[in-house]
């Protein structure tokens, strides 16, 4: 169960406009640390639709994109088993079933690196995507959109075995984006959450802030669409359309502890969010809009005393206790699995708002089996 190849196979994006191509790339050089992982399921997210369009910023073409990955371990470095860096990565062995969220590098050098030394690698200077990102030795990371992936153990996740592959790919960064900020901003039993944006991040939103015990959830909307689903189907308690009542910000005034907002448009109603809130209250910003956020009047801030803040994609640690707790509650996305080889038709149904909640990409059995 070895893999010796320098030479991968996947769907390569090779401008901002062309359909992604199945051919060959080359992987970063196989280093004592990394892992080489069979890709069995890749979930699809919005960051690999900004990234093959270069929307937030020009792509380094050409690029394999996907950092939602699945998969079983084939290959492991002989630095693995005991790397000071992730006591969990000295668990990982051949034929153990992992995933790989959105990073794939950062300096871990706890010495003179306060990001690093605090466990929140997320926010190291030196972090490196998944995909479109340099390694230190200069090599590009490259994503999951492929047959095979390579990188460093330190940011591979053994999937607990109550979770379905399918069902935990986008878990690796989609539920870490929302699950970080609940985390942080102190979501459980007493509190009361708000999900902006009921999609592929704020399903999940919902989902998790119910798996934690909060005590509220609301469920907030331009549109009464799909109110059913966020309140029979995914347990939210209350459902907020605010393109339907000219009245919402004042009726569900002081009501919310947070926000977790998974929206980006310039236009969305944010002063209006901010009077959910209650005394110091926080709304965190999770969707990354390629536009501004729309303006904001300081006694919006001042007269309650609310933050406005924002959270990356989440901790090692954040996603060892995420898939934990999607596994003890079933945490479970609602997904669409697709074949590999219909991954542009997947696309263009992603970018326009087709997904139900997640697309997850599933790699061709046969073909796997001859790797």
């Amino acid at each position: 169960m070895t893999s010796s190849s320098d030479t991968f196979q996947g769907w390569v994006a090779h401008d901002a406009t062309s359909p992604l191509t199945y051919t060959t790339f080359q992987p970063k050089p196989f280093t004592p640390t990394d892992i080489e992982i069979r890709v069995s399921h890749c979930g699809i997210c919005g960051t690999d639709i900004h990234t093959l369009r270069s929307g937030w910023a020009p792509t380094n073409y050409p690029c394999v994109v996907g950092h939602e990955i699945v998969g079983t371990v084939v290959r492991v470095g002989s630095a693995v088993p005991t790397l000071e860096s992730s006591p969990a990565s000295r668990e990982i062995k051949l034929g153990d079933r992992v995933g790989v969220g959105a990073q794939s590098g950062a300096c871990l050098r706890k010495a003179d690196c306060e990001a690093c030394a605090d466990g929140e690698e997320s926010y190291c200077p030196r972090i490196v995507g998944t995909y479109n990102g340099r390694y230190a030795d200069k090599s590009k990371s490259w994503g999951g959109f492929a047959t095979l992936w390579r990188g460093p153990a330190h940011f591979a996740f053994k999937i607990p075995d109550a979770l379905p592959s399918a069902e935990a790919a986008p878990l690796l960064c989609g539920g870490v984006t929302v699950y970080a900020p609940l985390r942080k901003y102190g979501a459980g039993p007493g509190k009361s959450v708000g999900i902006v944006g009921i999609g592929g991040l704020g399903h999940l939103g919902v989902l998790f802030a119910k798996a934690m015990g909060c005590e509220r959830v609301v469920a907030i909307s331009r549109s009464s669409g799909k109110k059913r689903d966020a309140v029979e189907g995914l347990g939210a308690d209350a459902f907020i359309a605010t393109g339907e009542d000219e009245n919402w910000a004042r009726t569900h005034a002081k009501s919310l502890d947070m926000i977790i907002c998974t929206v980006s448009g310039p236009d969305m109603p944010l002063t209006g969010y901010l009077r959910l809130l209650k005394r110091d209250g926080a709304f965190v910003q999770v969707g990354a809009p390629e536009e501004p956020l729309p303006q904001l009047m300081a006694f919006s801030l001042i007269q309650r005393g609310v933050k406005v803040t924002g959270s990356n994609i989440g901790s090692t640690e954040d996603i060892r206790q995420m898939l934990k707790l999607a596994a003890e509650k079933r945490v479970l996305p609602w997904i669409q699995e697709r074949p590999m080889e219909d991954v542009n038709a997947a696309l263009v149904d992603m970018h326009e708002g087709k997904a139900r909640y997640r697309y997850v990409l599933v790699n061709d059995v046969g073909t796997q089996a001859r790797l």
